[in-house]
């Protein structure tokens, strides 16, 4: 077996991507099947659509704007719902009821980065889970408190801070500066600082990808 060097691995993805959900699904997949890679997990905030209010818009009447009723959304839920049974997400998008703005659960997710890698993956996993398979409303401060809590955060400090504008400018700058380094979609996995793979790929094409760049890394190697 190739030796292989320890990497890190951001995720720039959104709490309201099926995409993204399915995205996280695979990548935890691709590690276990890459057990020699020491790797270090990420999560980095982008926003499909930040004009959206702060209390969120009905999800029926924002998708129907937004897609129109050419049965084009219907397919696409369809299609991630086939895709979701084998990653083991149970996608209810009928029980959705808003469509948030999503900056303070991105907040969220930055406070639980600041305690640890783990806790930063509890907190990403309760969103995905409570938005896409109970239809929550991960907008609202009670939510996000309440998933805080179930995540094993501080719910008392989260609910003082997000009354607040904590951290609303430091996301927005980390999305800004995604941006600006060409990320135009989610997920994107940046691999190393130097590697990206864009989308929900396969989780034999993303296990590739990170052993190999562990293994570049280890090396000395850059790869084409």
């Amino acid at each position: 077996m190739a030796k292989t060097a320890p990497i890190t691995i951001d995720v720039v993805s959104d709490a309201v991507c099926p995409w993204c959900y399915l995205g996280q699904k695979r990548l935890d997949q691709a590690l276990a099947a890459a057990p020699e890679v020491e790797a270090s997990v990420r999560w980095r905030p982008y926003q499909l659509d930040p004009t959206i209010p702060a209390d969120g818009l009905d999800r029926k009447a924002y998708m129907e704007a937004k897609f129109g009723n050419s049965g084009r959304l219907q397919a696409a839920h369809d299609r991630l719902g086939e895709l979701g049974r084998d990653a083991g997400i149970a996608f209810a998008f009928d029980r959705i009821e808003r469509s948030p703005n999503t900056l303070d659960a991105h907040r969220l997710i930055r406070w639980a980065g600041g305690s640890d890698e783990a806790a930063q993956g509890r907190i990403v996993r309760r969103l995905f889970k409570a938005y896409f398979e109970e239809g929550r409303d991960i907008g609202s401060h009670e939510v996000l408190t309440e998933l805080a809590c179930e995540a094993g955060m501080d719910a008392a400090l989260v609910e003082t801070l997000l009354a607040t504008d904590a951290d609303r400018d430091a996301v927005r700058a980390e999305i800004e500066t995604a941006s600006r380094m060409g990320v135009t979609g989610v997920p994107c996995f940046l691999l190393d600082g130097r590697y990206a793979v864009v989308g929900a790929q396969d989780t034999a094409v993303l296990a590739d990808a990170i052993r190999r760049v562990a293994q570049a890394k280890a090396s000395g190697e850059t790869l084409a």
